[in-house]
């Protein structure tokens, strides 16, 4: 036993614990060890400049805290960690300062890295990843080439969202909705719509499978509800419209097929293709002005439900196909391109839009669906808003009589039969934009030539489903894939980082890089002209930084594997995490992307589960002290390291899971540490008290405490409550601490549930208390059941129902002892002395009640 000291040198004992973990290889994950596994992973983040502030560790520790956990009770963990560091921010500093972005992304994961090793967190960094790793983007760049393999990507000139200052294409959730009009989320640039030749892939495919796979998933409902939205299944069915006077026509979906009689006009998007030609003569320049300022809003601000109506009717009209009548076709911003068809059919007496805009511009409202006194009218029985409910059929030839939902089914029968229109499925959906006019980013593994060569080619070198092309230079070019002998194909150097201002990658400049000659056969290249070899130019835009995002739980598996993207039998025996810990903000994108992808893999047989996330946990957002999202604008973010400085990582680990549930949003406080940095003062003390410390038995009492902490803390880290098991720890702690003596064995169990969140704490009194090796390895607690029934029980004293004392008294009491303890209570005696005793209540377990006049 060592004696006890005073200080509490969080400032020396964290160093050294962290040097010991790391020596030791406390938490390497090893594989195929005789243990049941555990994979927990967390969202790896991107290694800025700024570094770490007080909201990103939260969930860290949280995750850092269960993989100890996890170790104690026996399994074999895996928790890694790793760099999604390809991307924007990194590429604008190279332009900036024209440093390559691999020399800033090298410091700011140094930089990570001992922000991340000062806060304890064990990661197995001998499976660190890197998005920006040739080892590891060889099997992106993979990836990618069983999606084009299996037909699922294609190349497509699409109108997206380009800014001009960045120099590159922008998703619509980098584009805000601004007073000024739309512009960049990053740096607040203007943006403009551009027609650009995309790479694209069909994640429309596995739209069924992806909303269906979320059923299965322990995932947050209001997550899987955002998914189901963004995919948006809905069932109706398609309808072709005839364009009058043009060979041409306009397909629709719609939910409402009934309300088909009650079409009056038709809306289709600036973007539509058939806008130039069905436009008439009187209409062109009003057309051609509203479809040009179309092109400075964002989809969002289109879509917006309350924003004000604008339209120009096109002067063409359509043919409704179940009555034959003419209605006019208008163009409209609230129509966009990317959802549907591009077009709609306005039945503005059942659509709160269609009513509105048909009341803006004076459009013709035919009621098609008997509200049965339901909706709102005027006086002479005209609707004064749309009614959207159900009902009979009503001005609706042969349908009429019939109940909205058979009508459906009967229209659509109606249209199929005579060729116009059939039942389908449609998603709201869209393909997946995937290229982006930069350099810091994955290359793609193509390689373009003329038709003639691409006719040489080898058959294994095409997309299977059918040839992909593209107008490159006013030439008609073929993609090829690279073979797998050539990957990683890397990025070369260049001059610039700057895109060109017609939105060209700076690859587009690096013409070494560019031509090469390909082995029509094996598709092996090379950047001088063989005999036999066709000429060939690369792929010039790179991949989106979602990329590298979309696999890397897999590579942590089997991370150094230069043979195959992961070991089937690795792959086996890890499976898919466990528990799966990130933001909220990820909710849609980097989720259904990751699924998407590894849907295909579970297809190509690399993976053996269809879904790559089976438990999913978002941690709240730690706000400033101000209660306002931590930014360096508003002057709020907490430096962690500050607070490492003045109390200690540990006490950082604890405060963080002390301030409220894991999953709510909560606001920073830094008085409020001072806490915890005393409640692991006080179990300093407690174990190194040798005054107190006893071999022998604990008193009941203290038993009792410790095994029901023992109980609630292990089923609280289960359920990722650590802010009350951090409360029945305090509780536990300040029982242990209130007797003269406490059990060696007692302080060493509070240790065991204590050091998953305060690690460095735990470790240095385990070793103090003259143990050898790491806590974890110790096991973890088991509680008994027995030690938590007490053999005596408080008993409530009243007077007429007023509170005047307690006491203990044995558990198996009769109801003679309990009065008589009662009577003999002082403070009793004081309310019933000179009194009569009318009655005496017993409560059996709980209360005496004296009843005295």
């Amino acid at each position: 036993m060592v004696t006890p000291s005073k200080d509490y040198d969080f400032a020396a004992i964290e160093p050294k614990w962290q040097a010991f973990w790391a020596g030791h290889k406390t938490y390497e994950a090893k594989d195929f060890e005789d243990k049941p596994t555990f994979y927990v992973l967390d969202m790896f983040p991107y290694p800025s400049g700024a570094g770490l502030h007080i909201g990103h560790p939260e969930g860290y520790t949280a995750s850092d805290a269960l993989k100890r956990f996890k170790k104690a009770q026996g399994y074999n963990v895996l928790h890694p960690m790793g760099w999604d560091a390809f991307g924007l921010p990194t590429e604008q500093y190279a332009i900036k300062t024209g440093t390559h972005p691999s020399v800033t992304t090298k410091q700011n994961v140094a930089r990570f890295t001992e922000q991340l090793n000062q806060l304890g967190f064990a990661y197995d960094w001998g499976r660190e990843v890197n998005t920006t790793d040739p080892g590891y983007f060889k099997w992106t760049q993979w990836i990618f080439k069983q999606l084009f393999k299996k037909g699922l990507a294609y190349v497509d000139e699409k109108p997206v969202w380009f800014c001009p200052e960045l120099g590159t294409v922008l998703a619509n959730e980098e584009v805000l909705n601004t007073p000024e009009g739309p512009r960049s989320e990053r740096g607040n640039y203007p943006v403009e719509r551009r027609p650009i030749r995309q790479w694209v892939l069909r994640i429309t495919e596995y739209a069924e499978r992806l909303i269906a796979g979320l059923k299965d998933l322990d995932w947050p409902d209001s997550t899987k509800r955002l998914q189901e939205n963004w995919i948006g299944r809905s069932e109706g069915g398609e309808v072709t419209f005839d364009v009058a006077g043009h060979d041409a026509q306009l397909t629709v979906f719609t939910t409402r097929p009934d309300t088909l009689y009650g079409a009056t006009y038709m809306v289709v998007a600036p973007e539509h293709p058939l806008v130039g030609t069905i436009t008439t003569g009187e209409q062109k320049t009003e057309v051609e002005a509203y479809v040009e300022k179309a092109k400075s809003k964002s989809d969002l601000e289109r879509a917006e439900l309350a924003k004000e109506k604008t339209g120009v009717w096109t002067g063409a009209t359509a043919i409704n196909p179940v009555n034959g009548k003419e209605i006019p076709i208008w163009v409209a911003d609230y129509v966009l391109m990317t959802y549907g068809t591009g077009a709609i059919m306005a039945v503005p007496a059942h659509d709160e839009r269609d009513f509105e805009f048909a009341r803006e511009f004076g459009l013709e409202i035919v009621q098609v669906i008997d509200d049965d006194g339901a909706a709102e009218k005027d006086d002479s029985g005209a609707l004064t808003a749309a009614y959207t409910g159900p009902g009979k059929l009503i001005n609706s030839g042969e349908q009429s009589g019939k109940d909205s939902e058979s009508a459906k089914k009967a229209v659509i029968e109606q249209l199929a039969a005579e060729n116009r229109g059939k039942a389908t499925v449609n998603f709201k959906l869209r393909d997946w934009l995937f290229s982006r006019q930069r350099y810091w980013g994955e290359p793609f593994p193509i390689v373009w030539v003329n038709e003639s060569d691409y006719a040489k080619a080898d058959d294994s070198l095409k997309s299977a489903d059918r040839p992909v092309s593209c107008q490159i230079d006013g030439e008609t070019r073929f993609a090829l894939a690279l073979p797998d002998a050539e990957l990683p194909l890397e990025l070369p150097e260049v001059e610039s980082y700057t895109p060109s201002p017609d939105g060209q990658s700076p690859l587009s400049k690096a013409e070494h890089w560019l031509k090469v000659y390909v082995d029509p056969q094996s598709g092996e290249t090379s950047t001088e002209a063989r005999d036999g070899w066709i000429e060939g130019i690369r792929e010039t835009n790179t991949m989106p930084q979602w990329a590298g995002s979309c696999w890397y739980y897999l590579r942590y598996i089997d991370p150094k594997n230069s043979e195959a993207l992961i070991d089937p039998e690795k792959e086996k025996y890890w499976g898919t995490p466990d528990l799966y810990i990130g933001g909220a903000e990820h909710a849609v994108l980097h989720l259904l992307y990751a699924r998407f992808w590894h849907h295909v893999l579970y297809d190509i047989g690399v993976v053996s589960d269809p879904e790559p996330f089976k438990k999913l946990f978002h941690q709240g957002i730690i706000l400033g002290e101000d209660g306002e999202k931590m930014s360096k604008s508003r002057g709020n973010v907490v430096n962690p390291e500050t607070i490492i400085d003045g109390y200690g990582a540990d006490a950082l680990r604890l405060y963080l899971m002390f301030l409220g549930p894991l999953e709510a949003m909560k606001p920073w406080n830094t008085k409020g540490i001072e806490g915890i940095a005393r409640f692991l003062r006080r179990v300093w003390t407690l174990a190194t008290d040798e005054s107190r410390l006893t071999e022998g038995e604990d008193s009941e009492d203290n038993l009792r405490e410790l095994h029901a902490t023992i109980k609630k803390v292990t089923e609280d880290y289960e359920a990722l409550g650590f802010n009350t098991a951090i409360s029945q720890m305090m509780i536990c702690q300040k029982q242990l601490s209130s007797g003269d003596k406490v059990a060696k064995s007692s302080v060493e169990a509070l240790l065991k549930l204590l050091a998953p969140l305060a690690p460095h704490l735990g470790e240095e009194l385990w070793e103090r208390l003259g143990h050898q090796g790491s806590i974890v390895e110790a096991g973890w607690p088991k509680h008994d059941e027995s030690k938590l029934v007490s053999n005596t029980v408080k008993i409530i004293f009243q007077v007429n129902g007023k509170y005047r004392g307690d006491a203990e008294l044995p558990a198996d009491h009769s109801k003679e002892e309990a009065i008589a303890a009662a009577k003999s209570s002082e403070r009793v005696q004081n309310f019933i002395e000179g009194k009569t005793i009318k009655k005496e209540i017993y409560v059996p377990g709980k209360i005496v009640n004296i009843v005295a006049v």
